[in-house]
């Protein structure tokens, strides 16, 4: 059992639950809407969602994408069908306004927060933010990922952004990663947190073919053996199998919920911090917005234990946040629809659903 610092245990106890009374507030100002009683379907539920959250229905989505980035030391078992330099290349593309998730943020007018956790090769720029944990973690099948220590300055430093965020009224911070190697380290992280077999948990990742994920499904199955770390203690899980990214992404999950700012998910990567998150305080999950189902395996399973339902289905596998930025306009329309669609009685419309 690894000790958590004071800070963390606050920023715990700060987690409660959604506001069922804004909830229902939202779903009453939708039934009153010129419009049949749930018409408008999911985009009801996640308007209703979003004011659960943060206990009034927002005027505006006002959102950002955090991209947190690292190396894994587990990518030299050649568990990716990309190499390992791909990852400070992409970041030195993030800064540069090239990648796919600088184009879908754009769109949906989010801010994007770039960071490096860890990458092996130190990258400076303006428009990355520094919170080096280390250069990379150490290979998950030799011994721990990264210390204890580690993983509660990753957390912490995490919860911090997401409360810097919230203090500048954003909210909806949609969770995005970049880190060759990295759905190795998830998924050894979903079969440890959620007992499951590597078979359930390891898909094609980057693009691995099928004697590749037989082989990632063995490293993941010898990476479970050599340790007698059990799931009862998510930050000693987290330090075992996780990555810099992936603790980062989970304390900035639980700094939105403390601060009652919306947890946009993406993918499988995105998913796996999620649930070291509500494995820690599990009134996070009702902070949190599946944007897609991956084809990975392991994030179905989950969504399924974080009883979350993905607005997308894609086939996206991508990462970066790409599939949770999809998803932002989703949500600005259900916040767009609540405050300015015209009710029965304002409009002169006969109701006839009362």
């Amino acid at each position: 059992m690894i000790d958590r610092p004071h800070r963390l245990e606050q920023l715990i106890a700060r987690i409660g639950p959604a506001d069922e009374r804004a909830r229902r507030a939202a779903q009453q100002g939708f039934d009153a809407k010129t419009k049949p009683r749930g018409s408008l379907g999911r985009l009801e539920q996640i308007g209703c969602r979003m004011a659960a959250i943060g206990g009034s229905v927002p005027e505006h989505l006002r959102p950002a994408v955090v991209v947190a980035a690292a190396d894994h030391g587990v990518a030299a078992e050649g568990v990716s069908a990309y190499p390992q330099e791909v990852t400070a290349q992409m970041l030195a593309n993030f800064a540069a306004g090239g990648a796919a998730i600088n184009v879908l943020a754009r769109q949906a007018d989010a801010r994007l927060v770039v960071v490096d956790v860890g990458v092996a090769v130190l990258f400076e720029h303006e428009l990355v933010r520094s919170v080096r944990i280390g250069a990379g973690t150490a290979n998950l099948t030799d011994g721990p990922a990264m210390t204890g220590e580690q993983a509660l300055r990753a957390l912490l430093a995490g919860a911090e952004l997401a409360e810097q965020l919230a203090a500048d009224g954003v909210n909806a911070v949609a969770l995005g990663e970049m880190g060759i190697a990295n759905t190795t380290a998830a998924s050894t992280l979903a079969a440890a947190l959620l007992t499951a077999d590597p078979g359930e948990v390891c898909g094609r990742g980057t693009g691995l073919d099928d004697a590749g994920v037989t082989h990632k499904i063995e490293v993941v199955r010898r990476a479970l053996s050599r340790t007698s770390v059990g799931s009862h203690d998510p930050v000693q899980v987290l330090a075992a199998f996780g990555g810099f990214e992936i603790a980062f992404l989970a304390g900035v999950a639980l700094g939105c919920a403390a601060a009652r700012v919306a947890i946009v998910l993406d993918g499988f990567i995105s998913s796996a911090a999620a649930l070291v998150a509500a494995k820690l305080a599990p009134h996070t999950v009702e902070a949190m917005i599946a944007a897609h189902l991956s084809p990975e395996p392991g994030h179905r399973l989950i969504l399924s234990t974080l009883g979350l339902e993905p607005l997308l289905d894609l086939r996206l596998r991508l990462g970066e946040g790409t599939g949770a930025a999809l998803a932002l306009p989703l949500l600005a329309s259900s916040i767009a629809l609540l405050n300015e669609m015209a009710t029965f009685d304002r409009a002169n419309v006969t109701d006839a659903g009362r």
